[in-house]
């Protein structure tokens, strides 16, 4: 699998860092993991097209990783720049069907996709739960943030990315994410906000989770001035790499 950081920040501009969203390519198909606002953008510039989502996975419905939902959704209805024919998947927790319907409620037709276009599956938001699509799997869970959030495990080619979205600590996260070879975790702020985690607490969890990479990301501002990896290192010792936009891995 090859792994894209879009972007690696906040719901705060920054001029370094994006609002989260990542991009994996397994095999034919492409996952977009969360869509904050100028992803759309971002992705023509990392040489990406809104036409090859196969599979687009939202965490939760907070607006810094549903930004871009909104113009993804009208952009779906103009063939000028919205040229996909084949159906793609949509994937959040219970709660998007009806968040959905009031978007409509505001921008009517604009917001729905051509028929059969888009295919929509709402994944338990108490429990793990499965969509599979031919030979990729992906497993979802509960994380400690709010009622709609959710944890992704991608599984391809006998390989494992863990994306947690926004987390606190989540018992069910360690669980997801045991033995993953790529851990994509979520460390805020330096110091302790409830419903995040902290680059000490990111870094526990991975070790419980026994991951063999680590990749922080969600970086509030704060990040940007401290040692988040001797601050992550106090509990974890396997490969740790800081989120950048526009950072490559092979998985």
């Amino acid at each position: 699998m090859d792994v894209i950081i879009i972007g690696s920040g906040t719901g705060v501009p920054s001029r370094r860092r994006g609002s989260p969203a990542i991009g994996v390519r397994a095999g034919p198909h492409f996952i977009l993991l969360d869509l904050g606002s100028g992803t759309l953008r971002s992705l023509l510039n990392y040489d990406l097209n809104m036409n090859d989502i196969d599979v687009l996975c939202l965490s939760h419905h907070h607006p810094d990783h549903v930004g871009d939902l909104v113009p993804f959704l009208f952009a779906t209805r103009y063939q000028l720049g919205y040229t996909r024919q084949k159906s793609f998947w949509l994937l959040a927790a219970q709660g998007f069907v009806r968040l959905h319907e009031n978007l409509k409620g505001a921008w009517g037709e604009w917001l729905e996709p051509p028929p059969g276009l888009m295919q929509v599956q709402e994944m338990a938001p108490d429990r793990e739960d499965l969509f599979t699509l031919d030979d990729l799997t992906i497993k979802t869970g509960p994380v400690n943030h709010i009622a709609t959030s959710l944890a992704f495990r991608l599984e391809f080619g006998g390989r494992s990315v863990v994306y947690a979205g926004d987390t606190d600590w989540s018992d069910s996260l360690i669980a997801l994410a045991q033995g993953a070879d790529l851990f994509i975790l979520e460390a805020a702020n330096p110091f302790k906000v409830p419903g995040h985690l902290t680059p000490g607490e990111a870094g526990l969890l991975a070790a419980r989770a026994q991951v063999s990479r680590l990749v922080l990301t969600h970086f509030y501002p704060p990040c940007d001035e401290v040692d988040l990896k001797a601050l992550c290192r106090r509990s974890y010792d396997g490969e740790l790499i800081l989120a950048e936009d526009g950072l490559r891995l092979k998985v």
